[in-house]
């Protein structure tokens, strides 16, 4: 496999691409021990932007994989469109889901029995074991008693197999119906899946309804109504409960994921002889499905890297990188700030990264951050890789500057850096530099402001930047003085604020992380 991704990094640097984009997750590993940072390294190298999937392992925090600092990494977001479908209890209560279903409906005006899967269980062999309690509320293969919910509305929880499995054991054992629940840390996220039978997706806390009307009820009983598609869905954007969030195991210091996009619920092109459901037993064809995943970010923000490389052609993958992170937004629809799916509180900088990507903005950002690979291997050095380990990524010996540097000088969009907290700690500064690159198309100036993080003073020096011709380079230094904090051991606080620069047309946003840390 990881042979397998090399090659294909190759010959697609062989075939002279600008973008290569990578819809694969994988577990977080040190850079030189993982394939794809090895591969996104030598197309870097080449002019090539790599831009790759956070994963799909949110809402937990420090699960974000594809971190290398030369990678575009993609978390997901939703849009304003939903597939809409409800379970109407027999009580008059409404209980809102999502859905592909396409088949033929439940039958009209008739409450069907509801079942939860884990009170189902089969009995298996001649002693009677019935099956576990977590493969009969998640619905596993063989694991439900079909006298149990022959004819019914099956509940299923989360996990264990596939979403769209469960309504086909569900379907094989007898039931009329399928309700996949949410169950912690998912929360309130929903994606719309094709089930093969009447089934519908429902939140964390709409289960918790759901399950309290079955424990309460001796005959409890809904149907289901699948109400097709809905455009105008508010809030919108907001980050996708699924999305993979960081900080990044390997380096808090590079903010990742950079940038968000379209992820849940997406159009996409299927191939032949594939179900829509990928399960065996489906019969169904079709040219396009409804997707979900950092798997479906990742193309739009590569799509969007191939039109600024069509406008820029002499931008470097981290000047588009740069534009599409210094110029995306934190604000939804309303104006108001992003929200995070699983809860449907404000997100966090380790949710969105730099914000939700915005094509038009970023075609003209008027600064951007640039980097090559001497920058990174600088940085692959302060981070304390050994040479051998860098030759490993670089395929190349270097030797490392005896001039020590932090991870946080690499001139990355945004800036991470941490403190060691203490109740003896005094007001510790660290002093980053960062340089930017005109691109405007005549002379500019750039004046800064600072949105100080809780607790830390940001000073910029100079606070003006004047230009007087595409392509020339300014750098300015950021002074980050931060208060003595008080933090649990074993744990993390994390404020944020942000350095802007502005001609009075563009804004160039810069994410400022501060961290305390306090060791066991």
């Amino acid at each position: 496999m990881d042979s397998d991704i090399l090659a294909a990094f190759d010959k697609a640097v062989e075939d002279g691409v600008n973008v290569i984009s990578i819809s694969v997750g994988g577990g977080a590993v040190p850079y030189n021990l993982d394939p794809m940072a090895i591969g996104a390294f030598g197309a870097m190298e080449r002019g090539i932007l790599v831009s790759a999937s956070a994963g799909n392992e949110g809402p937990t925090k420090m699960t974000v994989t594809n971190v290398a600092p030369w990678m575009t990494t993609v978390g997901a977001s939703t849009i304003d469109r939903k597939f809409v479908a409800d379970i109407v209890l027999e009580d008059g209560r409404v209980i809102n889901g999502a859905s592909l279903y396409s088949g033929p409906p439940l039958p009209e005006k008739t409450y069907l029995p509801l079942i939860y899967g884990g009170n189902a269980s089969a009995s298996w062999g001649f002693g009677g074991i019935r099956a576990g309690s977590f493969s009969a509320s998640t619905c596993i293969a063989g694991s439900l008693d079909e006298n149990s919910v022959r004819g019914k509305i099956v509940v299923c929880d989360r996990g264990g197999n596939a979403r769209v499995a469960k309504g086909d054991v569900v379907k094989k054992a007898g039931g009329a119906g399928v309700v996949v629940a949410n169950v912690a840390p998912i929360g309130e996220g929903l994606v719309a899946d094709s089930h093969l039978i009447p089934g519908l997706a429902i939140t964390e806390s709409a289960a918790h309804t759901l399950r309290q009307y079955i424990n309460s009820n001796p005959n409890p009983r809904a149907t289901m109504v699948f109400r097709g598609t809905q455009v105008g869905i508010k809030p919108a954007p907001v980050v996708a409960s699924f999305s993979a969030r960081g900080p990044s195991v390997e380096s808090p210091y590079v903010l990742k994921p950079d940038i968000i996009a379209p992820g849940v619920n997406i159009l996409a092109a299927w191939p032949d002889g594939v179900a829509p459901s990928e399960i065996a037993s489906d019969t169904r064809r079709t040219q396009f499905n409804v997707a979900s995943g950092t798997s479906m970010s990742c193309p739009h923000v590569s799509g969007v890297a191939a039109l600024l490389k069509g406008a820029h052609p002499d931008w470097s993958p981290a000047m588009i990188r740069s534009a599409m992170m210094t110029t995306a937004y934190s604000q939804d629809s309303q104006g108001k700030p992003l929200l995070d799916e699983k809860s449907y509180n404000q997100s966090t900088i380790w949710d969105m990264g730099a914000g939700h990507v915005d094509p038009e903005k970023a075609v003209d950002p008027g600064l951007v951050y640039d980097l090559t690979a001497d920058d990174y291997l600088n940085f692959l050095c302060a981070s304390n890789f050994t040479r051998q380990e860098i030759r490993h990524i670089a395929r190349r010996s270097i030797s490392c500057s005896r001039k020590q540097s932090k991870p946080w000088d690499l001139n990355y969009p945004a800036i991470a850096v941490d403190f060691e907290a203490s109740e003896t700690m005094a007001a510790n500064e660290i002093v980053v530099s960062r340089t930017v690159t005109y691109v405007g198309e005549s002379a500019g100036s750039f004046s800064g402001t600072v949105n100080n993080p809780k607790g830390v003073t940001l000073t910029v020096n100079p606070m003006k930047l004047d230009f007087t011709a595409k392509g020339e380079k300014k750098s300015y230094s950021v002074g980050i003085k931060a208060e003595k904090l008080k933090v649990t051991p074993g744990n993390t606080v994390t404020e944020v604020g942000r350095i802007v620069w502005s001609d009075g047309r563009r804004q160039v946003v810069s994410p400022v992380v501060v961290m305390w840390k306090q060791g066991y």
